[in-house]
């Protein structure tokens, strides 16, 4: 009880100091917390939705796409005839069965030629208008779409783009284009998070989307009073007996299960990223809290002798630390659980406003969340409180005759140097043996293995670094201002384990700043080189922004038409299951291209002519799978094109697999591909590549927009313009990432200022002594700020160096895959560095300011 009441004294005589470790734990724990939220809200959301879209028993062809399989690449979804309606009506059980037409291989624009198609990601569906949909959607406005020029649409996306009942649509589709005006505006019964849904008529739906009469892309089964979803489903298969081989039937249940995995592998790499940007403010919340607590240690060492003198034990005077760091964990944890809530929420909103719509009526607690929010904040605060709990215990009642503070343990900062430089050594002998990797993949393992020893052995051997970088930042800064600079150099060398921890915490978000940094910018720098030197087209087509949808047949005969090009090649992306001659069957992507293919992209050969390649019944393979298989020219290999027939094509080429584009691409002809797969089931072009008659390039860069002016989901692009567009995604990625690395540098700034919070309380009489002899409060407060800085500098040096080593390492793994240019972005790394002179600074503000309002005669007698 003695023990309690003492930790409790000592927790809120200090909760000043308290309340900037707690925010730390807060922070950290809301992170995780909010993940948890965010994710299960998203996935009971979809789980709602798969639900109420699923009818009891649907009835899809069989060779339908799974839930989040690539549908055809032919433009048109897979179909069965109207005439299964009446053999599914006969079936035992079933009270209706109507048959539904959908398709995610369109595209809607405006009177404006604007895309109406969802930016966060969300397809776009079209579909008819059944009574299936009113288990998930009811009309709010007009009446549903009744003959071939009306359209309605659904209430997110008419709310997002502002459309209103009579405004005209055009849908573009494989089959052509057509235009239809708002009919209705259907609203969701559930949230919709983030697709654009069209609906037609049947008949509209069916020609246009399908491109043929009397033909559904799947059908819905309504289940008879009393008649559950199982039994229909073994109804409805009996009734197709002897032609169910031709058909795959689902239960609700089913339907909602496939649809779920769909999205759950999308929604796992959210969470665990989010879950690994929280560990990663964890850990430097654990060096602010061993931050707090050993300097509190050390201010309190007399007070902890008199304790031990008067027959405290060890085990006493350790479990009181440990009782306050309990507090702190509870404290911390319990805001941090409610701050991850409102975070969650937060990222609702914020997802909503990119445009996948999230509802907070959906906001899912599970009671595992709090849990493992608590459990996590306690057991890391109290973890982390250890050490600084262990020392203190060791204080012993002869302190109680000396002056705060503890001498330094000379054998243990030997050992821990020791163990330190071990560490690092081990980790740069990982990441110099990932850099000779042969292969990504065992290159990668020793590469992770290299960060993490590295990162430790950092932040072991951190108090000796400190006491030569602060000394060389000192020189170069803090020298010119004089005594205040020399003393604030002094101040930041005085204890060079707190310097070291404090610019540790630091360290870590900027070494993960720089070396994705590097690997970004070296991405860039590659990807442009080869382009430079492998593509030789003037100019790329292909589907704008996210979308991958494959050109249409009209886009391309209007590409192709433009004038000023001297060719334009075709690019189709055919599935096929491969047999070598050893008999080992895969199942690949065969690249089928017109001939000009070999001006476009210049690959190098390893053997054989990649022009053969073209001429009948040939083919081309990469070197790695030439090698694999060991495969050489003139070898005959068997190959099954999906929806066609089977044929015997002769290996013309082998290339080589050094590159960044096409990397282990295999090559046909079109004309090959066709004379094996139907007209009907042949895949559009997923790609055009141009080249303009010699020196037309602006003409024919004009000409290739103006042809495609009508479709938003196409865009042309000339090297230049594809340069750009890859910068662009890497920056979007890269400052995402560098936003949720922004709650790591958040928590280290928070440990600058307690650090130096509590060193200004540690030095009071010294400060007392130097205002006494002269020093003014300007200059005591520059002398604060000034070690602020030089902390925070030793942070950004230690940080940004290991980052970049790091990121090097990964740009040689990186050059396995054919992206070899190593770039470090040193205007980047330079404003880090001098940004964090700026985190010194703002650090330092608080603490300064309550320096230089001490009372001189009071600080001078303190004890």
């Amino acid at each position: 009880m003695t023990v309690l009441k003492t930790s409790m004294r000592n927790f809120f005589a200090h909760k000043g100091r308290m309340a900037l470790s707690a925010v730390a734990v807060v922070l950290s724990v809301a992170f995780v917390c909010g993940t948890l939220v965010f994710s299960d809200t998203m996935s009971a959301t979809f789980d709602k939705l798969f639900a109420a879209t699923s009818a009891d028993v649907t009835v899809k062809p069989k060779n339908a796409p799974e839930a989040g399989d690539e549908g055809p690449k032919n433009g048109k979804p897979e179909s069965l005839p109207a005439s299964a309606i009446d053999r599914v009506q006969k079936a035992a059980g079933v009270k209706s069965v109507e048959g539904g037409v959908s398709s995610d291989s369109v595209t809607v624009a405006d009177s404006k030629n604007k895309n109406m198609g969802p930016t966060s990601g969300g397809p776009t569906l079209a579909g008819n208008w059944t009574k299936n949909e009113l288990r998930s959607m009811e009309i709010t406005s007009g009446h549903a779409p009744r003959g071939p020029t009306e359209v309605m649409v659904d209430a997110d996306t008419a709310d997002k783009h502002d459309l209103e009942l009579g405004e005209e649509l055009r849908t573009i589709t494989a089959n052509g284009d057509f235009k239809a005006k708002i009919s209705g505006i259907a609203t969701f019964k559930v949230t919709n998070p983030g697709a654009a849904v069209f609906y037609y008529d049947t008949k509209t739906a069916q020609r246009e989307l399908i491109g043929a009469s009397g033909r559904f892309t799947h059908l819905s089964v309504t289940a008879a009073d009393g008649v559950s979803d199982a039994q229909l489903k073994r109804n409805v298969t009996g009734t197709l007996a002897g032609d169910a081989a031709a058909y795959k039937v689902k239960t609700q249940k089913e339907s909602a299960d496939d649809d779920r995995k769909s999205v759950g592998s999308f929604l796992d790499v959210m969470k665990y990223a989010m879950l690994g940007f929280a560990g990663i403010a964890l850990l430097v919340g654990i060096f602010l809290i061993i931050n707090t607590f050993s300097m509190l240690v050390a201010q309190r060492t007399r007070e902890i002798g008199l304790m031990r003198a008067i027959g405290s034990s060890r085990k006493q005077v350790n479990r009181s630390v440990l009782v306050e760091a309990l507090l702190l964990g509870v404290f911390g944890s319990v805001l941090g659980v409610g701050a991850g809530i409102s975070l969650a929420v937060g990222l609702m909103k914020l997802m909503s406003g990119m445009g996948m719509e999230l509802s907070t009526k959906d906001l899912t607690i599970a009671w595992t969340t709090p849990v493992v929010g608590l459990a996590l904040g306690i057991v890391v605060t109290v973890l982390a409180a250890y050490l600084p709990a262990r020392r203190a215990g060791k204080v012993s009642p002869m302190a109680a005759l000396r002056d705060a503070g503890t001498p330094a343990d000379g054998k243990a900062g030997a050992v821990r140097a020791l163990i330190g430089l071990v560490l690092t050594g081990a980790g740069a002998f990982g990441l110099y043996t990932a850099g000779q990797a042969d292969k990504a993949g065992e290159g990668s393992l020793f590469l992770g293995g290299g960060v993490v020893l590295t990162l430790i052995g950092f932040v072991v051997v951190g108090p000796v670094l400190a006491s030569f970088v602060v000394r060389v930042i000192s020189v170069v800064l803090l020298r010119m201002f004089g005594p205040v600079g020399r003393m604030a150099e002094r101040n930041a060398l005085r204890n060079p384990r707190r310097t070291g921890a404090t610019g540790a915490a630091l360290m870590i978000g900027l070494a993960l700043v720089a070396c994705l940094s590097v690997v970004g910018s070296s991405m860039v720098a590659s990807a442009t080189d080869e382009l430079d030197k492998s593509v030789g087209a003037d100019f790329i087509v292909q589907g704008a922004g996210d979308s991958e949808k494959p050109l249409t047949p009209q886009a391309v005969r209007d590409l192709r038409n433009a004038p000023h090009t001297e060719h334009v090649t075709r690019v189709k992306d055919v599935q096929v299951k491969l047999t070598t001659p050893a008999g080992r069957t895969e199942s690949e992507a065969l690249v089928a291209t017109d001939p000009t293919y070999t001006q476009d992209l210049r690959r190098q050969t390893v053997s054989g002519s990649v022009a053969g390649a073209y001429r009948g019944n040939a083919m081309a393979v990469g070197e790695e799978f030439a090698r694999r298989h060991h495969l050489k020219v003139g070898d005959k290999l068997t190959v099954d094109f999906d929806h066609g027939r089977t044929a015997k094509l002769t290996l013309a080429a082998v290339m080589s697999d050094d590159t960044a584009f096409d990397k282990g691409a295999m090559y046909t002809s079109i004309a090959t591909a066709e004379r094996h797969v139907s007209a009907g089931r042949m895949p559009l072009d997923s790609m055009l590549l141009a080249s303009a008659d010699k020196g037309q390039e602006d003409a024919a860069y004009k000409a290739l927009k103006a042809a495609v002016a009508k479709d938003p989901a196409v865009q042309v692009m000339n090297q230049a313009d594809f340069k750009d567009d890859l910068k662009d995604q890497v920056g979007q990625m890269l400052n995402m990432v560098y936003g949720l690395l922004g709650l790591a540098i958040i928590v280290a700034i928070l440990g600058v200022v307690n650090t130096l919070a509590l060193s200004v309380v540690e030095r009071t009489r010294e400060i007392g002594l130097m205002r006494a002899i002269g020093l003014s409060r300007r200059q005591l407060r520059r002398m604060i700020r000034m070690e602020s800085v030089v902390i925070a500098l030793f942070g950004a040096l230690l940080g940004l160096g290991l980052g970049m080593g790091w990121g090097a390492t990964a740009q040689k793994l990186l050059a396995l895959e054919g992206l070899k240019t190593l770039e470090i972005p040193w205007p980047t790394i330079l404003t880090v560095f001098v940004g964090s002179a700026f985190v010194g600074l703002f650090a330092a503000l608080i603490p300064a300011f309550r320096a230089g309002r001490m009372n001189v005669l009071n600080a001078i007698a303190t004890e």
